[in-house]
This record gives structure tokens, C-alpha cells and sequence, in this order.
């Protein structure tokens, strides 16, 4: 008698059948984040490896069900806190580093802005250090020959000046000296001027007027700025005048008879005559 293999409900499962079985519960356990938290295949396949076949009885009208049973030893879930706590460290480093160069980030910012600062500052005492050297500059006052003595004081009497006495003080200097603006002002009077001969008259920055005479050549014109010190002609002897020498008047305004004590308006000035 021939024997045949049990068919229907009494049939055992398939060696394919189980395996896809297995395979059904290892994805069930993925689905669940164990295997998906292992980041191991080779623990994975562990896992997998441990799933244990039990058929329970079925009911007498049910064909036999098959149970899966995962079984993890100690050693497996060791591995897998080992691994989880691996990746929790690793997020907190992550985080850590982050952290870190978010700080850094702001520290190089916040010292890049105190520089920027600290130059702008530098560069803004500079600036100002530079407009009071030039103001202290142009309110500097010197005398309009360098050197030279008074020889014919203010108020000499006498009757070479047709008002009877000195309207200003004459200085020393040969033909060909410079003769030099004491202060900051505007030209205006240059050319020839009477008695005085070649002259040139300033309206000082401070409102007073300055006069040098006698000169044998001009060298500004008028409405021409100068600053202390600025060469506005050459000593000489044109005029009224017996020899070379500087015909110097300080004024309250610009015409003939305002005239003030020139040796005073220079001290005032903090020139030394």
C-alpha cells in the first residue's frame, strides 16, 4: 500500500512557510524599534536567529497556528543598551559640539564688534586731535619778521608821520627779508597804499585788522586766505620810509586811525616782543 503525504488541515507548515514567518516577526520587531534601533545587521540577524517555532493546538474545525516567540538572551540586550546608549551619547556630543561652536561663533562676533569699535574710536580721536592741532594752528600768532626787534616804537612822535606820531612800530629787516602774515586771516588790501608804500592789509580771523608797509614786492592778493606764517611780501623802502625796515599796524577795523599798540596785540596773541 502506497503511503501519500497528509493534505489539508493536517499538513505541517512549509519550510518556506516558516521562514517567512520568522521574517514576519523580525519585521514586526522592526516596526516595533527594536531591530530598527540596533544599528547592527549582524545583531539583526541575531535576533532574528532567536525566534523560536511553537505550534499551540488549534480547535478541532481550525488548522494549527503557528506562534513565534522572541527569546533574547542576556548578551542580546546587553548589546542592544550598549548601542542605545551609544547613540545617546553620540546625540549629546552632537548637541555638545553644536552647542560649542554656537558659542564661539557669538564670542567672535561680539570681539570682531568691540574691534570695529575701538578702531572707530582710535579713528575719531585722531580726527579730533587733528582739527584742534589745526585750529591751535591757525589761532597761533608770530611775528611778521622772524627775529627781529622792535626799532621805532608805537606812538614815537616825530615829524616824519603826518598825524605827528608812529601809528605803528617799525621792525628791523634788510631788503629782501620775508615778511610773513602773524595770523590766520583774509587778505584785503595788497598793492600800493600811499605812504605806506607796497602794503598789505589782513582782516584777522578774530575780527582785527594787521598792516605791513614798506614792502618792495607783494606776494598775495586780495581775498586770499592766510595762515600764520604765510609769506605775503619782501621788506623794503617804498613810501614814506628813510630804509628798509617793516611798517607793522595792528587795527580795530580797516581804516586809517583805529590803530591799537601793536607790541600789546602780539603779548595778547602770546607772541614774545
Amino acid at each position: 500500500m502506497a503511503f501519500t503525504r497528509a493534505t489539508g488541515k493536517h499538513r505541517a507548515p512549509g519550510r518556506m512557510t516558516r521562514r517567512g514567518a520568522n521574517i514576519a516577526g523580525v519585521a514586526t520587531l522592526t516596526a516595533a524599534g527594536v531591530i530598527g534601533t540596533l544599528g547592527s545587521p549582524a545583531l539583526a540577524a541575531d535576533l532574528e536567529a532567536a525566534v523560536a517555532e511553537d505550534t499551540t493546538p488549534a480547535a478541532p474545525d481550525s488548522p494549527a497556528t503557528p506562534v513565534r516567540a522572541i527569546v533574547i538572551d542576556d548578551s542580546l540586550a546587553a548589546e542592544i543598551d550598549a548601542q542605545a546608549d551609544a547613540q545617546r551619547l553620540a546625540a549629546q556630543q552632537a548637541a555638545a559640539a553644536k552647542a560649542a561652536a554656537e558659542t564661539a561663533a557669538r564670542a567672535e562676533a561680539e570681539a570682531k564688534r568691540k574691534a570695529e569699535a575701538r578702531a572707530k574710536e582710535i579713528r575719531e580721536d585722531k580726527e579730533r586731535a587733528a582739527r584742534a592741532a589745526e585750529r591751535e594752528r591757525l589761532n597761533a600768532y608770530r611775528l611778521p619778521v622772524a627775529g627781529s626787534p622792535v626799532t621805532t616804537g608805537y606812538r614815537t612822535g616825530g615829524g616824519l608821520w603826518s598825524s605827528g606820531s608812529h601809528s605803528g612800530v617799525d621792525f628791523r629787516a634788510a631788503s629782501g627779508t620775508s615778511v610773513v602774515a602773524v595770523g590766520a586771516g583774509t587778505v584785503v588790501e595788497a598793492g600800493w597804499g600811499g605812504a605806506y608804500g607796497n602794503n598789505v592789509v589782513i582782516r584777522m580771523n578774530d575780527g582785527t585788522y594787521t598792516q605791513y608797509g614798506h614792502l618792495s614786492s607783494v606776494g598775495v592778493s586780495v581775498g586770499q586766505g592766510v595762515a600764520p606764517g604765510t609769506p605775503v611780501g619782501v621788506a623794503g623802502s617804498t613810501g614814506n620810509s628813510t630804509g628798509p625796515h617793516l611798517h607793522f599796524e595792528a587795527r580795530t577795523s580797516e581804516d586809517y586811525g583805529s590803530d591799537i599798540d601793536p607790541v600789546a596785540y602780539l603779548r595778547a596773541h602770546g607772541v614774545g616782543v
